[in-house]
């Protein structure tokens, strides 16, 4: 699945992890894939079924 990176960003801003958004912001490309960006996601404490689930939601899908 292709996600914005403005939307992790908001998710992990949602959380209160401001500081997690701003390294996020500098290391994501502007696409992210679930499936080639996953270990990068986890870094992030982000599983990539949890985040298409949730980001899947929210955009009506």
């Amino acid at each position: 699945m292709q996600i914005e990176k403005s939307q992790i960003i908001d998710l992990l801003n949602s959380k209160a992890d401001d500081t997690q958004g701003a390294v996020a912001d500098s290391v994501l490309p502007e696409t992210v894939d679930t499936d080639k960006d996953a270990v990068l996601l986890a870094k992030f404490g982000l599983d990539p079924q949890d985040l298409e689930e949730q980001l899947g939601r929210r955009a009506g899908n």
